[in-house]
């Protein structure tokens, strides 16, 4: 049929009539050849070109059919986390096709008033969700609503998956398969667009699930705004599976009992990168641009002090610092003064025994009187030294006005270091008695780690943006070290910087962590090895984060594979359709005609004709309209350099042979209890009741140490690898 103008898959599948005929001519030429005048060796022979024609036939019926019966409910597809197919040469994205011209003509004539018939569910079917309904408030018919309901292939009026859209857009191939994604272009980014409750954290596990078990150990991080508890069981169960379980690392602002510890501004190539991080996160727009340098400014000035007294900067610190400017010049001054001067401090001593309030500076008042000391002491006595000098400038501004210049760094700083999130980024290296592991991009990069960071967005929208960003700013940090001297600099029997390691990154709802600092990292991060996943709903989401029309652009125009599920908003739905062009299909035009005769003579009064005339137009590959309308779980993948193609996601089958650890069960029952859901699940519960598993005995001691320590590891683990220098 496809060598047709039009295949006209959507009508009576007249070849089954074919196939019928053949069928009982088989038998009579089998079991009756005399009805035929037949030998019984030549109805034999017949009876065998009669199926075999029937059978042609009746293959191309049930094609009709088969054809149908997608346009209106897709065949049931579900899969066994265990089930993913794993590649070491492609990510499986689903099943599905490319899509070319020959599915927009189908899509085209599925839209057709005259194919509606095919389309529509049928009256039988209207009939029974109309009774459900009726019926409903009667307690004695709740066994005729069950049966009518019943999700069975025995149930001729059984309902429709509740995922919406129009089965059409998938129904328009039979033959699908599986899709992958090269390995290689994920190094160019994915975006993943779709409105919520589409199915973005679906694909995500399924993506998630391949990267975790791909046999050369890969690096595996997902922050999550939300905090969703199931993607976290997902990854902790396939880090078991894969023998990993040590290598995994949760880090939660809702549960710092439960998470581990980390420090964003911790480990740092440059020691500038800790003022860029804090800094970077202030408002750049119009007058606060002025203000964002001033901060940078004494954000390095601490910094670089606490550096010199052979400290490592957290939020903590730098937010008393900057507060109490003084008490840093004097615990600086008290270690540095004395190695230039023997007899430094008994000057400075002297001096401050005279100061009052009458003799001190105007640009000085408010200060303490012993940092007074110390400026007139290094005004009479010159000493070299660049962090001195900066926080001499520092003090030196009048201290009313010092506190409004930083006053746009302070919210920010106590958004990180308030309450109980003090202990999560500003950990204590000190303490050995917690049990709590301190890691960094870089420890977990090198270990080949996996990481799940739950922001807990629906608590504190502020804090879980402000530690989104630090995180993306170190992330962008460390994929500069690790461009320029590879994953291994500076470890014990390390050759050449070691080989390159992939780091696959999933960012979901993108918009609500990126800054400034994601543009640097998904426009040259690739280079280190870095493959984002970004998933967020909207275009406009992108733009409103970042401010600007222009930066929402260079970011999206750096994500070379784009996978579109449902989406809202046209313009988002266009960032696929404009790059598709258009294609020719095909139209059928019916002609008639009627026209009277004029010659007498003929004895004809009346002409007429008809017929059939086939007209080509070009029309887009797809609409924006036909985006919108996608069901739950479906989705458009450009990728392969401008491939198009078709795919729908597995349903989850519970998985079996699994006993989670109590201590994560313990924080997943939590966070069902405390998560605020934004719409119902299309899927089934990926969690079923625990059953026999042989989980390392280390995992059942402690509540807190199952989920954490490493093998060696602790409270200070990793901290000669944390220090910047």
């Amino acid at each position: 049929m496809a060598h047709y103008p039009i295949e006209s898959l959507l009508r009576p599948a007249v070849e089954l009539y074919t196939a019928a005929t053949c069928a009982a001519c088989a038998l009579v030429c089998m079991y009756a050849p005399w009805a035929l005048a037949l030998t019984p060796s030549v109805g034999w022979g017949m009876s065998a070109a009669f199926a075999a024609f029937g059978a042609y036939r009746g293959r191309q019926g049930w094609r009709i059919l088969r054809y149908r019966r997608n346009m209106r409910r897709l065949p049931r597809f579900e899969l066994r986390a265990d089930q993913i197919p794993v590649s070491t040469r492609g990510l499986w994205i689903g099943k599905g096709f490319r899509w070319e011209a020959q599915h927009t003509q189908r899509l085209y004539e599925a839209a057709a008033p005259d194919a509606r018939h095919y389309i529509n569910p049928s009256p039988l079917y209207k009939l029974a969700r109309s009774l459900e309904h009726r019926w409903e408030r009667f307690r004695m018919l709740a066994i005729v609503i069950r049966l009518l309901s019943a999700d069975t292939a025995l149930n001729p009026v059984r309902p429709l998956p509740p995922v919406g859209g129009k089965p059409a857009l998938h129904g328009v191939e039979l033959d699908e398969h599986d899709v992958y994604l090269p390995l290689g272009e994920r190094v160019g980014h994915t975006l993943v667009e779709g409105t919520t409750r589409v199915g973005k954290t679906r694909l995500a596990e399924v993506m998630i699930t391949q990267d975790i078990h791909r046999k050369s150990n890969e690096c595996v991080i997902a922050l999550d705004p939300k905090g969703d508890v199931d993607l976290m069981l997902r990854m902790y169960i396939e880090a078991l599976r894969s023998g990993r379980g040590d290598d995994f690392y949760v880090f939660h602002l809702g549960y710092p009992d439960l998470s581990a510890r980390y420090n964003a501004v911790g480990r740092f190539g440059r020691l500038s990168e800790v003022a860029t991080r804090l800094a970077g996160q202030l408002s750049g727009a119009g007058n606060s641009a002025a203000f964002r340098e001033f901060a940078w400014r004494f954000v390095n000035i601490v910094a670089r002090a606490r550096h010199a007294l052979g400290q490592r900067p957290t939020y903590d610190q730098i937010l008393s610092d900057v507060v109490n400017i003084d008490g840093l010049m004097i615990e600086y001054s008290q270690q540095k003064l004395s190695e230039h001067n023997e007899t430094a401090w008994e000057k400075i001593a002297t001096i401050e025994s005279k100061l009052n309030d009458k003799n001190i500076p105007m640009a000085m008042k408010g200060r303490d009187k012993r940092v007074v000391a110390i400026e007139q002491f290094l005004q009479q006595v010159k000493v070299r030294d660049p962090v001195l000098e900066g926080l001499r400038s520092a003090v030196r501004y009048d201290k009313t006005y010092f506190d409004k210049i930083v006053a746009s760094l302070l919210p920010l700083l106590e958004k990180l270091t308030s309450g109980r999130i003090s202990e999560l980024l500003s950990p204590d290296y000190q303490d050995l008695d917690d049990p709590r592991p301190i890691f960094d991009w870089m420890q977990v990069i090198r270990r080949r780690g996996i990481v799940y960071v739950g922001l807990d967005a629906l608590s504190d929208f502020e804090v879980s943006q402000a530690v989104g960003n630090s995180m993306f700013a170190d992330l962008v940090s460390c994929a500069g070290h690790i461009y320029k001297h590879g994953v291994d600099d500076d470890m014990p029997g390390a050759a050449g910087g070691g080989k390159k390691v992939a780091i696959n990154l999933h960012a979901d709802e993108v918009n609500e962590l990126m800054g400034d600092e994601f543009i640097p990292l998904i426009n040259k991060g690739g280079g280190a090895g870095i493959q984002v996943t970004a998933y967020t709903q909207t275009a406009s989401d992108i733009e409103a984060r970042l401010g600007s029309v222009a930066k929402a652009g260079q970011v999206v125009g750096n994500f070379n594979n784009l996978i579109m599920l449902r989406v809202k908003e046209e313009k988002t739905a266009r960032l696929l359709t404009d790059q598709l062009g258009q294609v020719n299909i095909n139209e059928r035009m019916l002609m008639s005609m009627t026209s009277d005769d004029p010659d007498v003579d003929t004895g004809v009064d009346f002409r007429s004709s008809g017929g059939d005339r086939i007209s080509t137009r070009a029309v887009p590959v797809i609409q924006p309209n036909d985006i919108i309308t996608l069901p739950k779980g479906q989705a458009f993948a450009l990728i392969e350099g401008g491939q198009l193609y078709k795919i729908r996601m597995p349903l989850p089958k519970p998985d079996r042979g699994i006993d989670i650890p109590k201590n994560i069960q313990d924080i997943a029952e939590r966070m069902r209890e405390d998560a605020q859901e934004t719409g119902e699940r299309w899927w089934v519960p990926l969690m079923p009741p625990p059953v026999e598993f042989d989980v390392p005995e280390e995992f059942r001691d402690g509540r807190r140490q199952a989920m954490y320590v490493p093998p060696g590891g602790g409270g200070d683990a990793g901290v000669d690898d944390v220090m910047g220098s």
